[in-house]
Formats: C-alpha cells, sequence, structure tokens
C-alpha cells in the first residue's frame, strides 16, 4: 500500500439505500470503478433496477434496517457470497417534518433507529475485518442537517448531527489502523426524499410543485438542487483517498462552509 494508495478492483462494497436516489448513484459509481458491489435496501424491485444500471457484478440483498437482526443478516449474506466487505457506505435514511411539539415519540424513535442506529450497527460489524486486513472505508451519508439546524426537522437533525458523531469518534480510534472513516453531508439533493419534502411544502403552503423545488435550491447559493451523481462522487473520494478520515463533507453548493 505504497502512499496509502489501494487497487480497489475486485474488492467488494456495500451500499445501504441502494435502491433509488443517492443509494443507487454511489452504488453505480463504485461499480463503474470496478468493485463487486452489494445492494441492499427494502424494495428488491428498485434494488434490480439499481444492478441493472451497474458496470460490472451485483449481489442484490434485501433488508430492512429498521430490524435489529438485518445488519448481522446482510453482512453475513455478503461474507458468505465474496467475502468481507471492504467498502461499507451507510446511506439508508429517511426524514420526517413536524415542529418540536408536534413530533411524536414514534416518529423521534424512528428518525434516531434509521438514521443512527442502524448505520451503528453496519459500521460495528464491517470493522472486525477491515482491522484483520488492515485496510478499508466505511462512508455514512449524512446532511448538512448533521451541522446546523433547521426549523420543523428537530428529530431528523439529532440523528443526523448524533451520527457524524459516531463517524468522527470512529475515526480517531481507528486512524493507525488503515480504516478510514467518513461522512457525506449533502444539501438537498434531486432525488425521490426531496420530491417529498416539495410535495409537503405544496400541502402546507399552497405553492405550485416549481415554486417549492425553487425554494430548496435556492438553499444553496448555486441556486440549484445538487445531483445524486455528485455526492456520489463525494463517496469515491473519500474511497480513494486514505488521508481523508473522521471528515463532515458537505456537498451543497457551498452553503455551510468548513
Amino acid at each position: 500500500m505504497a502512499g496509502g494508495s489501494v487497487d480497489w478492483s475486485g474488492r467488494v462494497a456495500l451500499v445501504t439505500g441502494a435502491g433509488r436516489g443517492i443509494g443507487r448513484a454511489v452504488a453505480q459509481e463504485l461499480s463503474g470503478r470496478g468493485l463487486r458491489v452489494a445492494l441492499s435496501a427494502r424494495s428488491k424491485d428498485e434494488l434490480e433496477e439499481t444492478a441493472a444500471g451497474c458496470a460490472g457484478e451485483t449481489l442484490v440483498v434485501p433488508a430492512d434496517l429498521l430490524e435489529a437482526s438485518a445488519p448481522e443478516t446482510l453482512f453475513d449474506t455478503v461474507q458468505a457470497t465474496w467475502g468481507p466487505v471492504d467498502v461499507l457506505v451507510a446511506n439508508a435514511g429517511a426524514g420526517v417534518s413536524a415542529r418540536v411539539h408536534k413530533t411524536t415519540d414514534e416518529d423521534w424513535q424512528r428518525m434516531l433507529d434509521l438514521n443512527l442506529t442502524a448505520p451503528f450497527r453496519c459500521v460495528r460489524r464491517a470493522l472486525p475485518s477491515m482491522l484483520d486486513e488492515g485496510c478499508g472505508r466505511i462512508v455514512v451519508v449524512a446532511s448538512v442537517a448533521a451541522k446546523v439546524g433547521e426549523p420543523y426537522i428537530a428529530a431528523y437533525t439529532a440523528s443526523k448531527h448524533g451520527v457524524l458523531g459516531l463517524v468522527r469518534s470512529v475515526a480517531a480510534e481507528v486512524a493507525r489502523s488503515g480504516v478510514t472513516v467518513n461522512a457525506i453531508c449533502p444539501g438537498y439533493v434531486d432525488t425521490p426524499m426531496t420530491d417529498a419534502t416539495v410535495a409537503g411544502i405544496v400541502a402546507k403552503t399552497g405553492r405550485s410543485e416549481a415554486e417549492a423545488r425553487q425554494i430548496l435550491a435556492d438553499k444553496q447559493p448555486n441556486g440549484r438542487l445538487v445531483t445524486p451523481e455528485e455526492v456520489a462522487a463525494a463517496v469515491w473520494l473519500c474511497v480513494d483517498n486514505a488521508s481523508i478520515n473522521g471528515q463532515g463533507i458537505s456537498v451543497d453548493g457551498g452553503a455551510h462552509q468548513s
């Protein structure tokens, strides 16, 4: 591993939330870079659509990460097929919007379970083989909400702040091991999740869909939504560069400067 460089061709990547949006773009980016990519999400049909767009070998493993045993089963399946996971991209997540005093215990807990506890379980399961190998990459897709609070998304923001803290702590713990751990913090990305946000704005304000999308685009200084491919490129940077560790890399058109 001269200078920390790694030949990733043929190595094993696992992408959660790979059925659409950012996860699909990440899976296809890694596949195009020569990795074998295991794809996980709840919808088998969406995963197969992602697989069809990948350049190389894929493995479709449907899973619901809200189930406590799902990460263990998911990693066991990948390892039994290809061997240990070399690159984990923990992308699965969801959002909820409500005023704090109208946020239910159920919504609060679901945000923590999916956006914080599930990535923690995946990281915990991925690390032993990476540490044994002396090489590995973990990338969590977080959000700019990991760095700054906005109204109406307290539960989502708390979960994303938490997962960035997890990333920073684990990165410090494994810094000398050959394993790196980073987070990508996108702004508003042109994905189905943002479509749901747009629909919520339309329902609450009566604005048109185009007006609602522009509101979100205008939150970024470049005046547009981030593309999933731009997020995927940032993920690849974290995989390819062994000196990037413990970072929360904003991909938001310059809205939140480091």
